[in-house]
């Protein structure tokens, strides 16, 4: 092996120990999603303040109830009384921790965000109420979704390019 080669992978050695130590800060953020959920770690976040709310699944907060035969329904809006699955994102994944409801002209589905106090989410559903700076954060019970209530607080953002 020439020195010329043996230098070439030391120095990819060290970019990638580099890289390991960087992304220290960021591995137990990215719990939530295990290897799904990674940052754009090569470009800077944008911090935007939001109002930030909350909700699960819920008959209260996603607008849904029971019909005559126990099928859960749309409660109101453009689908009232047309079929729900409940837990269902408006981009078609399983509604967990971690999912962001945002308006999606502003923040598409993907968008990467890091919220104090919840932790990095993706931007997985929408909503009609959910309009400009605001987004809604998922929780897995009605009361921890009550508990977070309405702040406003700086959020960082990872935008799809």
């Amino acid at each position: 092996m020439s020195p010329k080669h043996k230098r070439k992978i030391r120095r990819l050695k060290l970019n990638f120990i580099l890289i390991l130590l960087l992304m220290i800060p960021f591995t137990n953020a990215c719990s939530i999603f295990q290897n799904q959920l990674k940052p754009h770690f090569t470009r800077i976040p944008k911090i935007i303040t939001m109002e930030v709310t909350a909700y699960c699944a819920c008959e209260k907060c996603c607008g849904w109830r029971l019909n005559r035969n126990g099928e859960a329904v749309y409660a109101y809006g453009p689908r009232k009384g047309k079929p729900k699955i409940v837990g269902m994102t408006a981009g078609g994944t399983k509604a967990k921790p971690g999912v962001i409801a945002a308006d999606i002209s502003i923040y598409p589905m993907g968008t990467i965000m890091y919220i104090e106090g919840y932790g990095y989410g993706r931007v997985e559903d929408s909503g009609s109420a959910i309009i400009g700076n605001h987004i809604d954060l998922f929780f897995k019970d009605h009361e921890s979704a009550m508990n977070w209530g309405k702040q406003t607080m700086k959020v960082k953002v990872w935008l799809l390019q």
